[in-house]
């Protein structure tokens, strides 16, 4: 069965679910129904870089996964 590519209002909710997995994963108090501008830059960095290093393996793996299967877009 081939990968559906998902549409962007579901692309915008991985990435939040991802946004507060990771939050929860560094120790940072992130409020999902909430201002959380009490938080410092460093912590939201500390979010923000997490984020983009997950994004960076879920990809090399996802490419990997391609090679096995001989697929490729």
């Amino acid at each position: 069965m081939p990968n559906r590519k998902p549409n962007e209002q579901e692309r915008e909710e991985a990435l939040e679910d991802l946004k507060f997995e990771v939050a929860d994963d560094v120790d940072v108090p992130l409020e999902e129904d909430g201002d959380n501008g009490d938080l410092t830059a460093r912590q939201l960095g500390k979010v923000g870089g997490n984020m983009v290093k997950r994004l960076i393996e879920r990809g090399e793996q996802a490419l990997a996964d391609d090679e096995e299967d001989g697929t490729s877009d």
